[in-house]
This record gives C-alpha cells, sequence and structure tokens, in this order.
C-alpha cells in the first residue's frame, strides 16, 4: 500500500487510474447491451447515462472510475470488489463522487480508508479516471 502524508494530518493509502476507448464501450453497449450494461453499471448510473443524447462517453468514464477505484484497493475488480461495488454519483455542485456498496465499505474500511476521491475527464474517444483512497 502506499503511505502519503497530506497536509492535513490525513494520508493517501491507494491510488488507481485507468483509460479507455470510448468505442471499445460503445460497442459492447451495442453487442451486448443487457448483459454488459446490467453486470457493470447499478440502476442509477444506468438512468444517468441513458438520458444523454450520446450516452456512451458517459458509460465509459464511469467504466474507468470502477477500474480506477479498484486498482486504487489494490483488489481489481474481484470477491473483494464488484462492479456494483462501486457507483458514481453526482455531488452538490454536480461534481463526481463515489459511493460503495457494503462490500466496498467493508475493505475500505480494512484498509484504514475514510474516503475515496475521484476524478473524471473524458475526449470525444477516450475516458480517464483517477481515484485516491484517503485514510
Amino acid at each position: 500500500m502506499v503511505d502519503f502524508k497530506l497536509r492535513n494530518g490525513g494520508k493517501v493509502i491507494g491510488v488507481g487510474t485507468d483509460l479507455i476507448d470510448i468505442h471499445r464501450i460503445k460497442e459492447a453497449c451495442e453487442n451486448h447491451e443487457d448483459r454488459f450494461i446490467g453486470r457493470i453499471f447499478t440502476e442509477e448510473e444506468i438512468y444517468y447515462c441513458s438520458s444523454k443524447r450520446n450516452p456512451y462517453p458517459y458509460y465509459a468514464v464511469r467504466f474507468a472510475a470502477k477500474e480506477a477505484v479498484s486498482k486504487a484497493f489494490t483488489t481489481g475488480i474481484s470477491k473483494y470488489l464488484d462492479w456494483k461495488s462501486i457507483q458514481v454519483i453526482k455531488g452538490d455542485r454536480e461534481e463526481p463522487w463515489i459511493r460503495l456498496d457494503q462490500k466496498g465499505k467493508t475493505l475500505l474500511s480494512e484498509l484504514g480508508g475514510k474516503e475515496v476521491l475521484i476524478s473524471l475527464s473524458h475526449t470525444s474517444s477516450l475516458a480517464q479516471a483517477f481515484a485516491v483512497i484517503i485514510a
């Protein structure tokens, strides 16, 4: 685990990043829509993404977020953390936040973490996420 002290006395205990081709997510959605979308994304994420004129960048950046968070936990998507254990939600200023299910909260607690921070970005072809676990 990474262990960096922050100015406010906290520390970083995990970092993760992911970069994905939006076209790859578009193909997965079009070719295996119910199976792919239903397996990876929560109902709230599906509702949000499908409300967009072009949902694929929004699905892709959420996919990248799930990968980045799982890397920050050092587990990847595995028996410790499911795809739906990690959910991207919007904060008061429309900023992205991570909501963890019970499995994710348990893992966060076991690692001594208090919060998962996320930064998301996408262009017309790529989606990227960067996650940090703070103790």
